[in-house]
């Protein structure tokens, strides 16, 4: 009986290991922008809000600092997957900005996803965009 058991202990081992290699070979196969955009929602969906400065817009990627517990933060986004639901000229984005961060780590943060805008709203554009309607659209 013990090599049975051994043998069955042996057999699910197995099967654990390659249902996590099958689990990372799909997780690989996304792309860049399939990732992003996927961690683009999970921050927009678990984040916590908080307060920040789009300090510039240099193309498509918006410059931006906040500050979590004491801790400054810079970091940056690229806009262009959310470009057609952003104004025209980017540059009307600098100034000040809600954001979303994890709390688990503060430096994973986002100021727009597809479900969530923290842009305040300067124009009719951003008040488009932060609507519940055009939310339900996507």
């Amino acid at each position: 009986m013990p090599i049975e058991i051994t043998l069955i202990a042996l057999a699910v081992a197995a099967v654990a290991v390659s249902a996590a290699g099958v689990g990372i070979l799909m997780r690989s196969r996304l792309g860049a922008a399939e990732r992003e955009r996927r961690r683009r929602l999970e921050v927009g969906r678990r984040g916590r809000m908080s307060n920040g400065v789009v300090t510039d817009v240099i193309g498509q990627t918006a410059f931006f600092s906040y500050s979590v517990m004491g801790v400054e933060y810079t970091a940056s986004q690229d806009l262009s997957p959310l470009r057609q639901r952003l104004p025209e000229d980017l540059t009307t984005l600098i100034g000040p900005v809600t954001l979303k961060y994890l709390a688990a780590n503060p430096a994973n943060s986002i100021i727009a996803s597809e479900e969530w805008c923290g842009f305040h709203a300067r124009n009719a554009n951003l008040n488009r965009m932060n609507s519940t309607e055009e939310l339900q659209s996507i």
